[in-house]
């Protein structure tokens, strides 16, 4: 004799899912309907589009980061990675390199100091967090040692239009930020590639044993969260039209909050990038509003602080218990 399931196990089975998307769906309409009665000109199309350009870079450096934390790693050199990039950018351009050539050389170093970090990570097994730590010292050293200091500044309007420009009303580092979403949600969720990282993350030695190519997909993706911090520090500096040691400071922070409040573990095993998407999204209206309602912009550092608690009180409400899984 069969029994039937209980009515109510596939809204259980929903909101074990979607459960996050469904908290920051809440929070972020929330934070937008107070936002609307207190001050609807925060709300008005046209602030919007100016704050909009705040997002892109941390919203691109979060990708990556997402498929990393999948895995179980960290990378808490991207902000220091964005900075170095952008030197050599500044550096190429004042020795009378073209900016675009300047720009393709700037991600090669970023991708070029994630291979390093990959390097480490995969093939001689230090743990991600020492080997970033000690990166993110070492790369914004180097960024701050061969530019002395100095800013280049002066791109021509050929290049900011990278930054600040927009093909159909779309803001031309949205539109590249949009591909890179669609590529890695679809390569987490339809490729072969994509679940092995979430294997990894659960158990790298069972997957190692089990044929995945963990070293390999290691080392790719801290190339990658790399390239991606290049990319960054190329929108970064056509968007300011200025290229200085000091960009990318916290950005890590930002954007391994905005993974880990989108429902990625710490521990790996679990992450989505539609998570991570409305995280960004929520991270961003929220530094937005206190800066426009205040104009303190020091007051950040305390909504990252809360996002980071409410990360973890939302894993430890939401998330299953990787143990007896």
């Amino acid at each position: 004799m069969s029994v039937a399931p209980p009515r109510n196990s596939g809204v259980r089975s929903l909101l074990r899912k979607y459960g996050y998307e469904a908290v920051l769906l809440l929070l972020l309409a929330s934070l937008l309907l107070f936002a609307a009665i207190t001050d609807r000109t925060f709300l008005s199309p046209a602030a919007q589009w100016e704050m909009s350009t705040h997002i892109w870079e941390m919203a691109i450096l979060a990708l990556p980061m997402t498929l990393i934390v999948i895995t179980g790693g960290i990378d808490l050199s991207v902000g220091s990675t964005m900075a170095l990039s952008a030197v050599v950018l500044g550096m190429t351009y004042q020795a009378g390199v073209p900016p675009y050539l300047g720009a393709v050389l700037a991600i090669f170093t970023g991708a070029a100091a994630g291979a390093l970090n990959g390097a480490f990570v995969a093939r001689l097994r230090v743990h991600p967090l020492i080997v970033t730590l000690a990166t993110l010292a070492a790369y914004r050293g180097i960024a701050e040692g061969v530019s002395v200091g100095k800013p280049v500044s002066g791109f021509p309007a050929s290049f900011t239009t990278l930054g600040q420009g927009n093909i159909a009303g779309i803001p031309i580092p949205g539109l590249i930020f949009a591909v890179a979403a669609a590529c890695a949600a679809f390569a987490l969720t339809r490729t072969v590639w994509g679940r092995s990282l979430y294997a990894i993350g659960w158990n790298e030695t069972g997957a190692r044993f089990s044929g995945i190519p963990t070293q390999r997909i290691q080392a790719a993706l801290y190339t990658l969260a790399g390239s991606a911090a290049g990319v960054a520090a190329v929108l970064f500096v056509a968007r300011r039209s200025t290229a200085r040691a000091d960009i990318g400071q916290g950005m890590e922070l930002d954007a391994i909050t905005a993974v880990l409040l989108g429902g990625a573990s710490i521990f790996g095993g679990r992450g989505r990038i539609g998570g991570t998407l409305l995280s960004v999204l929520l991270i961003h209206e929220a530094r937005e509003w206190v800066s426009w309602r205040w104009e303190r912009d020091e007051l950040n550092l305390i909504v990252i602080g809360t996002m980071l608690i409410l990360s973890v009180l939302l894993n430890a409400a939401l998330s299953p218990d990787k143990s007896k899984e």
